[in-house]
């Protein structure tokens, strides 16, 4: 599939336009904040099978608010790599007050 973004920095911005409804961002946000848990929930009970749930977490929140309150089809079916990417550049800018929570 060819990419119309040479680089990250290209697609961002089109990234966050796909991202303008503030439920949307917050759902992204506790669903990579919860795959973060997760994390440290396996690290530290070493549960290895509980990372099994990263992706229905991770995607199962980002794609509520994608269907349901964007009313759009997720960057993620087109561009994987870029929007996973892109999912923690903006939990990192909601965390700096970047972008409104």
């Amino acid at each position: 599939m060819e990419s119309r973004f040479q680089s990250f920095g290209e697609f961002y911005p089109y990234y966050l336009s796909e991202h303008r409804d503030r439920t949307c961002r917050r759902l992204h946000f506790v669903g990579s904040l919860l795959v973060l848990a997760l994390i440290a929930y396996a690290v530290i009970s070493a549960n290895w099978w509980s990372l099994l749930l990263i992706p229905v977490v991770g995607y199962g929140f980002a794609w509520v608010g994608h269907f349901f309150f964007e009313r759009n089809k997720p960057a993620t079916f087109k561009y994987p790599l870029y929007s996973l990417i892109g999912d923690w550049v903006m939990f990192g800018d909601i965390l700096r007050r970047k972008i409104p929570f």
